[in-house]
């Protein structure tokens, strides 16, 4: 890949990132009214259909290792995924949930390597590592004693830990997919594949009685969710994906917890402390030393990232 197409995609990644880490509190804000499971379909099925005017699925036939692993991109990275966030954010807090999806870029980096034959040069290892040690520290700013703020909710952040795997199951099992099939349409067969996976538990919702009660707020946070979230936000990162191997593209999922921060100072008035600019400039250094362009020569196999 050029040098040009790599900035472009690093770009996409960061924007992708930042509209992710908005879900956290706007889940939050949908459960509400709106039980875990149900969010996790209504989200999935009208981020299909809004994004159906825009995609054709039709075309060739996709291979047998292309429709399993768009499958599993459904049923494992969003209809699983999504479920599991919901339901740990339902038992714990949508700050615990911003800052536990480090699980997913960690995830990527280990087995990325072993199942996709991707690899890290030593210099994207390094800003890697600088990324992964600033989030630990918005993590740890963000958890304050870590037995008052951490242990009382560990049921939530355990199924919190579970998604984050869940989460980077789509970009590994999407990667493979993704290098022979148009993004938009493998994004919007995999919505619909999550939305299949997730129905049976929004019917067992319904069922026993958990219906959702739908409000101004609920609807909004709900149609925020499908919309720009997943439709938008999910066309981003599979764009982006088809570009840039996973492993890599999961060092920019690192700046999820500073953006969060970020989003709460800006939005919320919250005040962020000396761990909160520290962990963020350590995320920014990461990412500098990772991506910053340079004429290097690269060992055999490695991409060249910047001419």
């Amino acid at each position: 890949m050029d040098a040009k197409s790599s900035r472009g995609a690093f770009a996409v990644l960061i924007g992708a990132n930042l509209i992710y880490a908005t879900a956290y509190a706007a889940a939050r804000v949908a459960m509400g009214g709106v039980p875990p499971a149900t969010l996790a379909f209504m989200r999935l099925l009208i981020a299909g259909l809004a994004l159906l005017p825009f995609v054709s699925v039709a075309g060739a036939p996709l291979s047998r290792r292309d429709f399993w692993s768009v499958a599993g991109m459904g049923v494992v990275g969003l209809g699983a995924a999504f479920w599991l966030s919901n339901l740990g954010i339902s038992l714990s807090s949508a700050t615990d949930a911003a800052l536990l999806i480090v699980i997913e870029p960690v995830s990527l980096m280990l087995l990325g390597p072993a199942l996709l034959g991707e690899r890290l040069s030593r210099r994207e290892a390094a800003g890697a590592a600088l990324a992964m040690a600033g989030s630990v520290l918005v993590v740890v700013n963000g958890v304050p004693g870590i037995s008052a703020g951490l242990l009382p909710h560990w049921r939530g952040d355990l199924i919190l830990a579970l998604s984050g795997v869940a989460f980077a199951a789509y970009s590994l099992f999407g990667r493979p997919a993704l290098s022979g099939a148009d993004a938009g349409r493998v994004t919007v067969l995999s919505i619909f594949w999550g939305a299949a996976a997730v129905f049976p538990l929004a019917a067992r919702e319904w069922i026993s009685g958990q219906r959702p009660a739908w409000t101004g707020t609920s609807i909004g946070a709900t149609l925020y969710l499908a919309l720009a979230v997943t439709a938008f936000g999910f066309y981003l990162w599979n764009w982006a994906l088809a570009r840039i191997e996973a492993s890599r593209a999961a060092i920019f999922l690192t700046s999820q917890p500073i953006l969060g921060a970020l989003l709460g100072v800006l939005w919320l008035k919250e005040r962020a402390t000396v761990f909160t600019l520290a962990g963020g400039a350590l995320i920014v250094a990461g990412l500098i030393a990772a991506f910053w362009p340079t004429r290097e020569v690269r060992a055999p196999g490695e991409v060249e990232l910047a001419g």
